[in-house]
């Protein structure tokens, strides 16, 4: 009997969480900057059609190899918002997953910042951003504007919050690759491998050579955003997020760093995104 009223109960819940559930939609935008069309995924809470409502918003970033779906087929990344959400641990907001990438590393272009034929950043913050926020209903201020991402994404959006500090309330890098000082990267022909010119980007928008080179006026403006560095303790990039933590610490700049069990794989990265959405909601406004 116990067990029938468990169930019972159990199947009365199911149409309450689902109904609490958020969505999923993907998006596209012309770019005349970059010259194409530019997918994305977006996240919108529940009631987000009848609300009427503006809601904070996260940019999530991928990684080098994924685009713009990896967050909600490979991370899961829906279930945990919904989740979080729900349990008010996490504010109601929207979530933007730019593309910036895919499978095909060497000639397909990764990568988040201004290179050789593909300016992203411009296309990001002169483009991008607007038209998202315009037609999401987003509050489009620092108190309401959170970025996070890993691997690639990780070091697009701590450059982006370094570069960008009237941007962000807060930052939180996963497993980032923040730099890159071993440039030959790439194949036979290394000058017209997009893997190269990923690499050569990293290296030209050091997160670490930013802190090194930053004034007291830039490091000001850094002490604004909230920072959190999330990286395994077994990731081939720890010692490098670790560097960067201390430095920013060395000049004053206060980040929290986390060094978890685990590997550069998306275990890590989906038990991250539970902490990040928190994070972020807890410095918006």
């Amino acid at each position: 009997m116990k067990k029938i009223l468990g169930l019972s109960c159990l199947l009365l819940l199911v149409p309450f969480l689902s109904a609490r559930a958020g969505k999923v939609v993907t998006d596209s935008l012309s770019s005349s900057i970059l010259g194409k069309q530019v997918k994305y995924n977006v996240y919108l809470p529940d009631g987000f059609d009848k609300s009427g409502k503006e809601y904070p918003v996260v940019y999530l970033l991928h990684g080098l190899s994924d685009d713009y779906s990896a967050w909600v087929t490979k991370g899961n990344m829906q279930t945990v918002v919904d989740e979080l959400i729900g349990t008010g641990e996490a504010r109601e907001m929207v979530i933007i997953m730019p593309n910036a990438g895919g499978p095909d590393v060497h000639h397909v272009q990764n990568g988040y910042f201004n290179m050789p034929g593909c300016r992203y950043e411009d296309f990001f913050f002169g483009e991008f951003v607007p038209a998202v926020e315009k037609k999401y209903r987003i509050v489009s201020d620092k108190g309401h504007r959170a970025v996070m991402g890993l691997s690639m994404g990780g070091g697009g959006s701590t450059v982006y919050a370094q570069r960008h500090p009237d941007m962000f309330s807060s930052c939180y890098a996963m497993s980032a690759w923040l730099d890159n000082k071993m440039r030959q990267v790439g194949g036979d022909n290394m000058e017209e491998d997009c893997l190269y010119i990923v690499s050569k980007a990293v290296s030209d928008h050091s997160a670490l050579d930013f802190i090194d080179n930053a004034d007291e006026k830039t490091l000001d403006a850094l002490r604004t955003v909230k920072w959190f560095i999330d990286c395994g303790d077994d990731d081939f990039l720890m010692d490098i997020n670790v560097a960067l933590h201390q430095k920013m610490r060395n000049r004053g700049v206060k980040s929290e760093l986390r060094v978890r069990n685990g590997i550069h794989n998306w275990e890590y990265w989906h038990l991250a995104l539970r902490l990040a959405l928190p994070f972020a909601s807890r410095n918006f406004d």
